[in-house]
């Protein structure tokens, strides 16, 4: 009984290749994979830095801003006295700039009741 019944010695080189392209079919789709799970590691931690310096920012914005409001309300202080009767007889002149208007008023509105 000779080699009758089994596959020709030509047959061989034919599975030789089709086994050859299957392994490199399947390395490429193992390195895909690993590939694409690397990538997706990389971005969730841009991702994770990126939110990290947002709320780093958005942080000291909120203290600068703060910090900002606060010396804007926070009253200023008059070094000198000379000044500080300038901004007195200022304010006197304002208020007595409000009080004629006021009187102005007043008269136009009882002249407006007489006729």
């Amino acid at each position: 009984m000779g080699s009758s019944a089994g596959a020709g010695s030509g047959e061989f080189h034919v599975y030789r290749h089709l086994r050859r392209k299957e392994y490199a079919r399947q390395k490429h789709i193992q390195e895909k994979s690993e590939k694409e799970l690397l990538d997706e590691e990389f971005q969730q931690k841009i991702q994770e830095k990126r939110q990290t310096f947002e709320d780093k920012t958005a942080k000291k914005r909120a203290k600068r801003l703060k910090r900002k409001q606060k010396l804007k309300n926070k009253p200023k202080k008059v070094k000198t006295e000379g000044k500080e009767e300038e901004e007195e007889s200022e304010d006197d002149s304002k208020s007595e700039d409000e009080n004629s208007d006021k009187d102005e008023d007043n008269k136009e509105g009882n002249e407006e009741l007489v006729c």
